[in-house]
């Protein structure tokens, strides 16, 4: 049972430190009213993993501290991805083509009024569900299906956490 919580704890732990580095590393793009943040991407793995819920909200939270964000959006985008990886992970059992869809909806929604009503955003509010939803579907929505793709082949010798059902 150790060893088990073990694993868990470092594939959350190793999952939120790529979510940092890639965001950090597309920092001008991941940011703003227009972002397309390449590490939401990694919101499928929920699919393969429930390591990767926690992993991908303290990612997040960690992201957005460093990068500089203002407290509601430390809090409420981690929400959003947190959100996202939730229902990812409740849907694992469905077809995995639903696996990027949470993560779109849940910052496509939640993220516009963090941008309105924390940083004053002067944008109509659909118009940024718009654009944060589109940076989502090309970040989870086809990089995250491309990933989801490949890893789907080696799914039982990556992710050793993986419930078997």
């Amino acid at each position: 049972m150790k060893n088990k919580s073990t694993l868990f704890l470092v594939e959350a732990a190793a999952i939120a430190a790529i979510y940092v580095v890639i965001t950090l590393a597309f920092a001008p793009l991941s940011y703003g009213e227009v972002q397309v943040r390449f590490s939401e991407a990694l919101t499928i793995l929920p699919f393969f993993t429930p390591a990767a819920v926690p992993g991908l909200f303290v990612g997040c939270l960690l992201a957005n501290i460093i990068g500089g964000a203002i407290l509601p959006d430390i809090i409420f985008g981690s929400i959003a991805t947190l959100l996202g990886a939730i229902f990812t992970y409740l849907l694992r059992n469905k077809s995995r083509f639903l696996a990027p869809v949470p993560p779109i909806v849940s910052n496509a929604i939640i993220v516009p009024l963090v941008l309105r009503f924390g940083y004053g955003v002067n944008l109509p509010i659909p118009f940024m569900m718009l654009t944060v939803g589109a940076g989502e579907v090309i970040s989870a929505g086809v990089l995250g299906l491309i990933l989801l793709s490949v890893l789907y082949r080696y799914r039982g010798t990556i992710f050793k956490s993986v419930e078997t059902n």
